[in-house]
């Protein structure tokens, strides 16, 4: 029996063994402590050496055909739950690896509230399709005070635009807003010939380590709101994209034209958005708040 891969669930299924086991291997725990230390947990947070001897939760998100999640099964210092949307995908695994009854949930990741399932901390791994990845992270981002960890394959492209630094043209609105909450590494890449059907494109695996940031220290959705505006226009210098914030700013405080230009003025409007990190992101919502 072999599930179908359906274009419009963005299916390639894995099946390059070696690349699999070195994503599950990919997903880090720490040793448990010896005697009753207390020791700092992955998120930061204080944790006793009973606390640190469970399993660590964590999510594989669309197992398919369980290429991966064999793997991960094996292991015993994690307590694994699967989510999968294709019913097909969840007879396939229920019948070839019966250790996923009770862990496998059949439903649409987009749409679980997952404190349901995930009372305290979860990591999250997959293979992530390549159609709602974006989606998939701005959910995760949702839940960063949960999810210490993301081990994840997606398109090679988008891998590097999460991973990237100010000052190229692949740094984007999800490389700032996932950086500004986790650390990332990219670890490598894929090639089209593991999977099945084969992608048009390379892939690349990707993990994400929640940062020590507890706040932006600015309005977080009008942070969001300069991060995208800015880079719809991104060709555009910041006096340009944002326009629209500015005037609305220049409203609230009834500046005069005198008092708009003085505003603008500032250096850090003629730079295009790739130039400026998350903290400049920070001070620029700020300004415009």
């Amino acid at each position: 029996m072999e599930v179908r891969a359906k274009k419009a669930l963005g299916q390639h299924f894995l099946t390059d063994l070696s690349i699999a086991q070195r994503i599950a291997e990919a997903l880090e725990t720490e040793a448990a402590p010896q005697g009753n230390n207390i020791t700092q947990g992955i998120s930061g947070k204080a944790e006793s050496a009973e606390e640190r001897q469970k399993p660590m939760d964590v999510l594989e998100i669309g197992p398919g055909m369980g290429v991966l999640t064999q793997y991960l099964l094996q292991r015993q210092d994690i307590s694994l739950k699967m989510v999968e949307i294709d019913t097909e995908s969840v007879n396939y695994l229920l019948t070839h690896f019966p250790q996923t009854n009770g862990r496998l949930l059949e439903a649409d990741f987009l749409k679980l509230k997952l404190e349901k399932f995930f009372p305290g901390e979860f990591c999250v791994i997959g293979n992530f399709p390549y159609n709602i990845s974006s989606q998939i992270f701005f959910k995760i981002l949702e839940y960063r005070e949960q999810v210490p960890q993301v081990v994840c394959m997606i398109q090679k492209e988008v891998a590097e635009r999460i991973a990237e630094k100010p000052g190229t043209k692949t740094y984007g609105i999800l490389s700032v807003l996932l950086q500004a909450w986790y650390d990332i590494e990219y670890l490598f890449t894929v090639g089209e010939g593991a999977f099945n059907p084969p992608p048009k494109v390379k892939s690349a695996v990707i993990r994400l380590h929640r940062n020590k940031r507890t706040s932006l220290g600015c309005d977080e959705k009008m942070f969001k709101t300069v991060v995208k505006t800015g880079f719809n226009q991104r060709r555009k210098t910041l006096r340009n994209s944002l326009k629209s914030l500015i005037s609305e700013k220049a409203q609230r405080e009834g500046w005069t034209d005198e008092e708009r230009m003085r505003f603008v003025s500032d250096p850090v409007f003629d730079l295009r958005p790739e130039r400026l990190s998350v903290e400049d992101f920070v001070a620029l919502t700020e300004m415009l708040a």
